[in-house]
């Protein structure tokens, strides 16, 4: 009964799927054995929501799978590339074999690399462990932001926000990825450099359900200085104090202006080569 749950769904979009004895093709869709797939060690996913497994292991059970996982031959069987959710669910339903997207894949890094990037482009994945494949694509396979963004199919300053969300404290990550907080709140607390001053912030956010402009709205407040006190220690004219405002506000970052009568300079600080390229792409 379980087998022809499976073959239902495979079949009504690819009639011709072979049976075990064709195991050995790669770059083919086949039906496998659930129990010669070993999990994949490089899951982007932290955290796997149990409600949306239930419903897809009830629409598999109704079903069958539609959509096959992907793996790459590993020794004597398969490890997985993709499609934890779906083989999970399949493996609790005691299903014996699944249909999957076998790929000739020799190297871990380029494992690493697809099954990142895979995961990435499926657009369910939280801020933080979206952030933490950007950043093992950037060490473990060594590409710079700029790869990273053409691989993705993102633009650069979209990886840089990402990867600036892993400075936030452990407590705000943990928070982006059970999704009490979304990546607008994440951005606009990675702006304040004060780490007690991110805590409490967040917290305010997370107790009274903060929107993402309240949450930038308190943000902007503890970048900017104030302007009184600034005035007389500095003895900056008053459009210049309001004009590090505007800047710090924009770049979201520290801003000082050098102001002198025949002219001056403006100062910008960043704290990692990811923040400079965040800032150069505002100019851009």
């Amino acid at each position: 009964m379980a087998n022809k749950r499976l073959g239902k769904g495979l079949r009504a979009l690819i009639p011709d799927v072979p049976a075990e004895e064709s195991e050995e093709r790669v770059d083919s869709i086949r039906e496998i054995e659930v129990r010669k797939i070993r999990p994949n060690p490089l899951q982007p996913r932290g955290i796997f929501d149990e409600a949306a497994l239930t419903e897809l292991r009830n629409s598999i059970a109704e079903k069958g799978i539609i959509q096959p996982i992907t793996v790459r031959r590993k020794d004597d069987g398969f490890e997985l590339i993709s499609g934890e959710r779906r083989l999970r669910a399949v493996s609790q339903l005691e299903i014996e074999r699944i249909p999957a997207y076998v790929l000739d894949v020799e190297s871990d890094e380029e494992m690493l690399e697809l099954s990142l990037i895979e995961n990435i482009q499926r657009e369910d994945l939280n801020p933080i462990d979206v952030a933490r494949a950007y950043n093992k694509l950037l060490t473990d396979c060594n590409l710079t932001q700029e790869q990273v963004s053409q691989r993705v199919g993102k633009e650069r300053s979209t990886v840089a926000n990402f990867l600036r969300l892993l400075k936030l404290p452990d407590p705000i990550q943990q928070s982006l990825m059970r999704g009490e907080i979304n990546m607008g709140h994440g951005r606009a607390l990675v702006a304040i450099e004060d780490k007690s001053m991110q805590m409490e912030i967040w917290e305010k956010a997370v107790k009274s359900n903060l929107s993402v402009r309240e949450v930038e709205r308190l943000a902007k407040q503890k970048i900017k200085p104030d302007t009184k006190k600034q005035k007389i220690e500095d003895d900056k004219p008053y459009f210049i104090v309001e004009a590090e405002d505007k800047l710090r506000a924009s770049l979201g970052t520290q801003v000082h202006i050098k102001h002198g009568k025949k002219g001056g300079r403006i100062e910008i600080e960043y704290y990692s080569d990811d923040e400079l390229e965040r800032i150069l792409e505002i100019f851009d």
